[in-house]
């Protein structure tokens, strides 16, 4: 079916390549078990092959909610960006005109569930051929974020440290989450299970308003978003991180920041408890991981950095630590942008290092 598909949208001279072909690499919480092309969903997914040939492009279906859909490459070292339609297919001219050789391609969802993106292959011209993969990395990195994880709007780069500026997505960039950043710096893979809004608990923070979820109901999903799709189930035997990052604790101030103006209060209480039984949740599901628990630099009270702490400091457990950056709740007015994502990367990657060299986890 996805075959004949493409053949349909080929150009006289291109080859089509399924997205099932087993030269291409996938990385993320991406659901392959479909019928009809590989579903992208969350933030920094991504597609690679090694091919040659003198153009590429890339048949997509989207699936909207909001905000223009952007996804990215990375042709033979260069970044490019491409929207897709609001609804329906959209066929992606990857690169043209292309010299002889072996060329590298990884295309990704640059954005968090504000659509999906169904992919169902390439379009080879000339001659071109798929070629082996080379291998993935061994280190292996999973992140439970909010929009700070996921990259939004981190290409503002005249807003550094301002609040944001109007936009309708195309800000946003998971290439340049500190996510993405840290991984990279690392030498890791990434699943980066971020999106915008979030917070832990149902009925808190800004994502699916009025219904609001939290991380709590996202976390062991592959597809999730209620406006587009029917919720499915992840299975966490197809990747097994080393290192856990919990990046969440500042959407939850909305609509009530009840950490900062009642810390032993019941709300602020039983946020506690159930960040400490989510913590136990993926102790359970990755028993040989370390758990890193932070924030962002993103503006916030710090009643929630030092709730995380607290919680950390009480489970006494050798393998789930407390993080917190040098201007920690304090960088920026608006979301991260990509310079102040390096420098994220820069401390968040040295700190995992340092505790590799006490722990091992890499090895």
């Amino acid at each position: 079916m996805d075959t004949e598909y493409l053949r349909q949208q080929a150009l006289p001279g291109e080859k089509p390549v399924s997205w099932r072909e087993p030269e291409l690499d996938y990385c993320g919480r991406i659901d392959r078990e479909r019928e009809d092309g590989a579903l992208m969903v969350y933030p920094a997914s991504f597609v690679q092959i090694r091919f040659t040939g003198s153009g590429i492009r890339a048949v997509f279906t989207n699936i909207r909610s909001y905000w223009t859909s952007c996804m990215g490459w990375i042709l033979d070292g260069q970044e490019y960006r491409g929207d897709l339609a609001d609804q329906g297919q959209t066929v992606l001219t990857l690169g043209e005109n292309l010299g002889e050789g072996v060329h590298e391609l990884c295309l990704f969802k640059r954005m968090d569930s504000c659509h999906m993106a169904l992919f169902h292959g390439f379009l080879l011209s000339g001659d071109g051929r798929l070629l082996p993969p080379g291998p993935l990395p061994e280190r292996r990195i999973e992140v439970y974020g909010d929009s700070i994880s996921a990259g939004e709007v981190s290409e503002a780069l005249d807003y550094c440290g301002q609040p944001d500026p109007e936009h309708n997505g195309e800000y946003s960039n998971s290439y340049y989450s500190y996510a993405w950043l840290t991984a990279r710096r690392l030498g890791a893979r990434l699943h980066d299970v971020a999106q915008g809004g979030i917070a832990l608990l149902d009925r808190t923070g800004y994502f699916n308003e009025p219904q609001a979820r939290g991380m709590e109901w996202m976390y062991d999903k592959i597809q999730y978003h209620p406006n587009l799709c029917e919720p499915k189930q992840w299975d966490f035997t197809k990747y097994r991180p080393q290192v856990v990052i919990l990046a969440f604790g500042q959407n939850d101030s909305h609509p009530e920041d009840y950490m900062a103006a009642d810390y032993e209060g019941e709300a602020a209480r039983r946020w506690r408890a159930a960040y400490g039984r989510f913590l136990d949740t993926l102790r359970g599901i990755y028993p040989q991981a370390h758990l890193i628990c932070k924030t962002t630099i993103l503006e916030h009270d710090p009643a929630w950095d030092r709730a995380i702490e607290q919680v950390v400091a009480e489970k006494g457990d050798p393998a789930i630590h407390y993080f917190a950056y040098s201007n920690n709740a304090a960088g920026t007015k608006g979301h991260v942008r990509r310079p102040e994502a390096e420098r994220m990367a820069e401390e968040l990657s040295a700190y995992i290092e340092r505790l590799n060299e006490s722990f091992g986890f890499w090895e």
